[in-house]
């Protein structure tokens, strides 16, 4: 079958989903495979539990008019997805990045979406699937749509680019994070910048930090849209206020004498960029200062991003998301200059830093000791080649069953690391 005659069943039936045990009534069944599942199998149960129709890529489960068989089920739901996107023609920022990429895009919608009836992109979904699943979820409603784009490897930004095919496009920063995948820093540039190359080709303009050099200079040939921290020259600019735990910024637009002060619920000065970047894209698309300023207020971070929570024993940062040299360097710097007591920290592995491993885990420790913060716990089995006095924990449990047995209370505590670190699970503990 056709993309184009997939499309007018997709038009009559415009749900999709990838898991059998949620199979709205008249939605469209994709059986993706990976390395432990094969969704093939569960394509009639979908069926029989109210999907329309069972996209398949294996003969012997194509066993009614029900199914529709493809070469690859996967390739077949991107193409889709492009295919939608070039039919429903509504405006789509495209953000990626190293660190922040999130939260900025979470900063973004609820900006746009006090004006606009926007679609962006829930929870981490920013992969080859994830992009076109949320492309797919564009309906005729929506005015515009802010799509998050994730890569570890070479070329991951091109294919999703490819397929959400974003007329805006903004890149929140380039820092050392997947370094086995990328091969190298300059591996990271090149594949984030992929942004740059489609939006370049297509005309088309991108939100930049003109405090980044190296955004800047990959930007040049681009129509850009500016903001800065320091470089006061573009749509809008900001400071920072204060930082005791929660941000507090101004902002000013270009034109406006008048400055807005922002008392966000975010933890972390280097959120500052990120808030700026979303008042810079609502001041294009046109929401007024005072309407950026409700909503960044207004945001509250969930999922363990720059989030606080005081406990009956403690008070605590969490940053459990996501962990790479850049972030974490930055969380710690960030901690060690705000002004709170009695400080402690939990800090996660770093992963997928493939032969720079053991280095940037001992620039960690070596920030740690420079900053003279001695209450330190690590977790995971990157740290054990680190010359370091802190304990050491093989993973999460191995450091729930110590606080268990060695409460902790009055402190301070940053948690830091990756989700796969899972340090959510001390926090009932803290």
């Amino acid at each position: 079958m056709s993309i184009e005659d997939l499309y007018k069943i997709y038009e009559q039936h415009p749900v999709v989903t990838t898991d059998s045990r949620n199979t709205p009534e008249g939605s469209i069944f994709f059986a993706l495979k990976g390395e432990s599942f094969d969704g093939n199998k569960f394509a009639q149960a979908a069926l029989d539990k109210g999907c329309s129709y069972a996209v398949v890529d294996e003969a012997e489960y194509a066993v009614s008019d029900k199914c529709i068989l493809v070469d690859n089920v996967l390739k077949t739901l991107q193409q889709l997805a492009a295919y939608h996107r070039i039919a429903i023609g509504l405006p789509v920022v495209g953000i990626t990045g190293t660190n922040g990429k999130t939260t900025t895009k979470e900063l973004v919608s609820a900006v746009l979406g006090s004006k606009y009836n926007i679609l962006y992109t829930k929870g981490n979904l920013n992969n080859h699937i994830g992009v076109p699943l949320t492309v797919l979820s564009i309906t005729k409603e929506h005015q515009i749509a802010v799509v998050e784009m994730g890569a570890s490897h070479p070329g991951d930004i091109k294919e999703l680019v490819d397929i959400a095919a974003p007329n805006i496009g903004l890149i929140t920063n380039v820092g050392r994070a997947h370094l086995a995948g990328f091969g190298s820093f300059e591996g990271v540039i090149k594949t984030k910048c992929e942004l740059y190359d489609f939006l370049r080709q297509s005309d088309s303009s991108v939100f930049v930090n003109l405090d980044n050099e190296i955004l800047v200079e990959k930007s040049e040939g681009i129509n850009r849209i500016g903001y800065g921290l320091k470089d006061k020259s573009g749509l809008v600019c900001g400071s920072v206020m204060s930082n005791s735990p929660f941000l507090t910024m101004k902002f000013s637009v270009a034109g406006d004498d008048k400055e807005y002060v922002l008392e966000t619920s975010l933890i972390g000065a280097y959120n500052a960029e990120n808030v700026l970047a979303a008042v810079c894209v609502g001041t294009y698309f046109g929401v007024a200062p005072s309407q950026i300023k409700n909503a960044i207020e207004n945001y509250k971070p969930t999922n363990s991003r720059s989030q606080f929570k005081k406990t009956e024993r403690n008070s605590l940062i969490i940053d459990a998301y996501n962990a790479n040299p850049t972030s974490m360097a930055a969380s710690i710097n960030n901690f060690n200059e705000v002004a709170l007591p009695d400080k402690a920290l939990i800090l996660g592995e770093m992963r997928e830093l493939g032969s720079d491993s053991d280095a940037e885990h001992q620039k960690i420790i070596d920030m740690l000791e420079n900053f003279g913060l001695t209450d330190v716990r690590l977790v995971g089995h990157c740290f054990d080649n680190a010359r370091t006095s802190f304990p050491r924990y093989a993973d999460v449990d191995a450091l729930i069953a110590d606080v268990k047995a060695n409460p902790i209370e009055g402190k301070t505590i940053l948690v830091k690391g990756s989700n796969g670190n899972h340090l959510d699970k001390v926090v009932e503990w803290l």
